[in-house]
């Protein structure tokens, strides 16, 4: 079993944490641009838009320079995309090259190494764990999730089969919404994630029951 420790550090102050944080996302708009519009500068820009809004509900102490940072840089090294001999912490050694600390550094890599959905279900112990010691993770978790769910993630959803996943056709991505959509509010995090996962969730029930109407209508396989 993995012991996760945290080490203690002093935040940095206004102007330092400001010219780290631009010169991320000056890096982080470059990188997401290579990707397809599922993946793209705008879910960004959504996850941490809706990063903020959670953690200023969260009932504990939250770090907020390290989930600005993580909601900015999850993607980063993501293995959906990531390349054959890429560094294993590539968040951390973009950090440490713009003069971040090297304890934030790696505190902002542990996070975004435990924010995929997919890596959860499969290490939900190894997670849980680094959850107790960074509560900063679920927030991050939670607003990624939240973007993957309801109107735009189904959106995103078809965005990313027609880009990734052709031989599927449309109706592979009704199947995504099975096995993994429909069961993400059932592991948010923080109270207002699970509300607003759960009417996001209602949105993309809704549409399938309008898919299997006009889909019978024709009968015409997707």
């Amino acid at each position: 079993m993995t012991t996760i420790t945290r080490e203690k550090s002093t935040p940095l102050d206004i102007p330092a944490f400001q010219a780290l944080y631009a010169s991320c996302e000056a890096y982080a708009r470059e990188y997401m641009s290579r990707y397809d519009a599922s993946h793209d500068w705008s879910h960004i820009e959504r996850v941490r838009s809706l990063s903020i809004k959670l953690m200023s509900d969260s009932p504990i102490a939250i770090d907020a320079q390290l989930v600005s940072l993580a909601a900015i840089l999850h993607d980063i090294g993501d293995h959906k995309y990531v390349t054959p001999g890429a560094s294993p912490t590539p968040v951390k050694d973009l950090l440490i090259s713009f003069g971040c600390p090297e304890s934030l550094a790696i505190s902002v890599q542990i996070v975004v190494s435990n924010v995929s959905y997919s890596n959860e279900t499969k290490n939900r112990d190894e997670v849980a764990r680094v959850l107790e010691v960074y509560p900063e993770l679920g927030i991050v978790q939670d607003a990624d999730r939240l973007d993957a769910i309801g109107a735009v993630g189904i959106g995103r959803c078809f965005t990313f089969g027609g880009a990734k996943q052709r031989d599927t056709g449309m109706q592979g991505c009704i199947t995504h919404f099975e096995e993994k959509l429909l069961k993400i509010h059932e592991i948010m995090k923080t109270e207002r994630g699970r509300k607003m996962a759960v009417e996001r969730t209602e949105r993309i029930r809704e549409f399938e029951r309008w898919w299997s109407e006009e889909v019978g209508e024709t009968g015409v396989t997707m």
